[in-house]
Order: structure tokens, then C-alpha cells, then sequence
């Protein structure tokens, strides 16, 4: 065959309209079969234009939003379905895992959280590298925390319902003073945790671990010494625990892991039970009763051997 000009100009033809082929046409008629997943749901006029915001703002580039069966994180309860995406356009998938994934973020925290949170991410996650959004003002902010409240369609609807019906119980309990208070959060706690201490004993390396662990995680709610006047806490409510007022209300170790690990449905206090490992939350807990509580039951009865690492 000679490389003629007509030669040239076919086999680009043909070339061309093989890639079209295989990377437009293949693709459009497979997913243009694709039908809604279980979860999904039409979107309401705010949650739209909170998309819009993200978009523009370029969140997609750290926040992917493709669960994975190899992900370990947020969301991964629940594998990312194509149905998940019927209506969105653009589809805003990647692998990038700069920020944590949001497929499934929605009702994950309450609305006030998500405000401080987008006002400056400093004040909820101390070593976030995401900037601060408050420039959008308060209309765009709204809009894009009901975008990320709805991520997760009507597993979120779920949650969310979750969440409002335990923020107005919090409030009361809040609003109802202090001893009203924490009698609340104790009864939600189950009986086996109230009666467990702290397993590890008190010591300056544990101390010292718990107080690097409380800058990290807990600093911008609860604040620097502990009575919950972080810098998140104007945007709360009700707002960050106190724990100065927990001195002589029977708080054991067993309570206190158990709302860190396990955080509190309704308010600000996320879960710890993906970000830190036993033994961190038992040394922030011990950081907490030692130097905020002043009444620590660490190491105390009942107590079985020692761990082959302990003092």
C-alpha cells in the first residue's frame, strides 16, 4: 500500500471514528441503560445549587466521591453504584483522596458542625488542609451543606431524620441545666461502660499522648482548657461540653471512650471509632479526667493482668 495523500486522509478517518466508537458511543449506550439505584432521589432546588458551589469551588479535586471496595473510610459501608449518578452532570468521580471521600457524607454530622466546619475547617479537624469558605456567605453556605446533607440520597434522608430528632432531645437536655445535662448524656450510655476505668495507668507518656491527641481532634469544639469555648463553639448548639462541670458525676473511663469513640448523635461530637485507635482514645479520655475533670479512676478496680507493656 502506497502512502498516498487519500491514504493519509482515510486511515485518519478511520481512526478518528474509531476512537469516537470506543470512547463515546461505547460508553453512552452502556451507561444510558443505567437505571436509579435504591438509594437515589431528585434533588431539591438548595441541595442543586450547593453542587454548584462545590464545583466551583473546585471540591471534587480533594473529594472524590467513588466508594471503593478497597476504601476503608467514610461511606465504605456502602460500594458506590452507577445509579447513584443518573443525574448528575457533570459526574463528579476520581480517585483523589486529598480530603476524605463524600459520596456517602451526608448526615454523618449535624448542620451547625458542617457551618464551622466550612467557616474554617481548623475549627473541627485541627490538622485539616482544606481552606476556609466562609467568603461565600451565609446563603452559598447554606446551600452547600444541604448539597452535602443530601450525599447518600435516602441513606442521608435516614440519618439526617436521625440526627434532627436527636439534636432537639440534646437541646432540651442542654437548655434543662447542667445536672439535667449530663444525667442525660450517662443514660444513653450502656450500663457495661459505665462501670468499666480506665485500663491505663496514669503516667506522663500516656498523659502526654493524650494531650497531642486532644490538640488534633478536640481542641477547636472543647477548647484549650476544656470548658467549651473552642473557636467552633459560636457557630454550636447546643454547644460544646463543658468538662469542668463533670467533677464528682461518677464520669468513669468507660464513659468517656465510650462518647469518643462513639460520639453523640445530634450534637457536634463526631465519632472517633475510624480516626483513632483504642488505646489513644483511653489516653485522651485519661488527658480529659486528669487535667479538665480532675478526678481520674485510671488503673483502678476492676482490673485484669496488666498488658505485657505497662509500668
Amino acid at each position: 500500500m502506497k502512502m498516498t495523500p487519500l491514504a493519509v486522509i482515510v486511515g485518519s478517518l478511520l481512526i478518528l471514528a474509531t476512537i469516537v466508537f470506543v470512547v463515546v458511543i461505547l460508553p453512552f449506550a452502556h451507561t444510558s441503560k443505567t437505571v436509579p439505584s435504591d438509594i437515589f432521589r431528585v434533588r431539591t432546588a438548595e441541595e442543586s445549587a450547593g453542587r454548584a458551589t462545590y464545583i466551583a469551588n473546585g471540591c471534587v479535586y480533594c473529594h472524590s466521591q467513588s466508594v471503593r471496595t478497597i476504601d476503608w473510610d467514610l461511606g465504605a459501608e456502602r460500594i458506590a453504584q452507577a445509579g447513584d449518578y443518573v443525574a448528575d452532570y457533570p459526574i463528579l468521580l476520581g480517585s483523589q483522596r486529598t480530603g476524605p471521600d463524600i459520596s456517602q457524607a451526608g448526615g454523618e454530622h449535624p448542620d451547625d458542625w458542617h457551618m464551622a466546619h466550612f467557616i474554617n475547617p481548623r475549627y473541627t479537624r485541627t490538622l485539616s488542609l482544606m481552606p476556609p469558605f466562609e467568603f461565600l456567605g451565609p446563603a452559598k453556605l447554606d446551600n452547600l451543606i444541604r448539597y452535602v446533607q443530601s450525599l447518600g440520597f435516602k441513606d442521608a434522608d435516614k440519618r439526617m431524620t436521625r440526627q434532627r430528632y436527636w439534636k432537639a432531645e440534646a437541646v432540651k437536655a442542654y437548655e434543662a441545666g447542667p445536672d439535667a445535662n449530663v444525667a442525660w448524656l450517662s443514660a444513653h450510655i450502656p450500663q457495661g461502660w459505665r462501670d468499666v476505668p480506665n485500663p491505663y495507668p496514669t503516667s506522663a507518656a500516656g498523659l502526654a499522648r493524650g494531650h497531642k491527641i486532644y490538640q488534633d481532634f478536640c481542641l477547636g469544639c472543647h477548647g484549650p482548657v476544656g470548658d467549651g469555648m473552642g473557636p467552633a463553639q459560636q457557630w454550636i448548639y447546643p454547644p460544646p461540653l463543658n468538662f469542668t462541670i463533670l467533677k464528682n458525676r461518677e464520669i468513669s473511663g468507660g464513659i468517656l471512650y465510650y462518647q469518643i469513640m462513639n460520639g453523640i448523635t445530634g450534637t457536634a461530637m463526631p465519632y472517633f471509632k475510624r480516626d483513632l485507635e483504642s488505646e489513644k482514645i483511653w489516653d485522651v479520655g485519661n488527658y480529659v479526667a486528669v487535667y479538665f475533670i480532675n478526678d481520674s479512676d485510671a488503673n483502678t478496680e476492676p482490673r485484669g493482668i496488666d498488658a505485657a507493656y505497662e509500668p
